[in-house]
């Protein structure tokens, strides 16, 4: 296994690798994908929906620390936001990201008209993938790109984001074979 970080947040990566299943977190492979990504792309003003306990977070975070970027991540429930902050606070970057604490759909709805984002990453309600969609797409800076996670291991649940996005005028999209199945979408126009 390649150590990306520094051995503490290694540590904590690790530990949270172990509670996988109970947070739904992605996979170590699809966080290394995301960081490599996030970085070659220059990313710096990065989207995430679906925080629960940091790790994939974690792995943005680190990207958008070297991008000289920031991150904003937004989380339904209270307990997994404070267990997210304290993470992040760990991992050295939680001064590049501001978590929100809240409804993905209200708070999307409330971002300032002259928001832009470079890269989003979606892993919250399967069922809601394409409200997200809809509520990001007016920000996604043109060569910009939307990440959703589970679109394999979830197929039927994000079926109508899917066709949404394949068939839009504005995105190429293509499914990575990673664990859960990536969709990663460039926004062409």
């Amino acid at each position: 296994m390649i150590k990306y970080f520094d051995e503490t947040t290694e540590e904590i990566l690790n530990s949270l690798e172990q509670t996988q299943k109970n947070f739904w977190n992605i996979s170590r492979i699809t966080g290394e994908f995301l960081y490599t990504f996030v970085k070659a792309t220059n990313s710096r003003n990065v989207l995430e929906i679906g925080t629960s306990n940091g790790y994939s977070g974690i792995w943005l975070g680190k990207a958008v620390k070297e991008n000289n970027g920031n991150l904003i991540t937004i989380e339904f429930w209270e307990k997994r936001f404070s267990i997210a902050r304290n993470n992040f606070e760990k991992c050295g970057v939680s001064d590049y990201i501001k978590i929100i604490q809240g409804s993905a759909c209200d708070i999307l709805k409330n971002l300032p008209e002259h928001y832009k984002i470079d890269f989003a990453f979606v892993d919250a309600n399967k069922k809601e993938y394409l409200d997200y969609f809809n509520l990001i797409h007016p920000h996604l800076n043109i060569g910009g790109f939307i990440a959703c996670d589970n679109v394999l291991s979830h197929e039927e649940k994000t079926k109508s984001y899917i066709n949404a996005i394949e068939n839009h005028p504005d995105y190429e999209n293509v499914v990575i074979n990673l664990p859960a199945g990536l969709s990663l979408a460039k926004k062409i126009r």
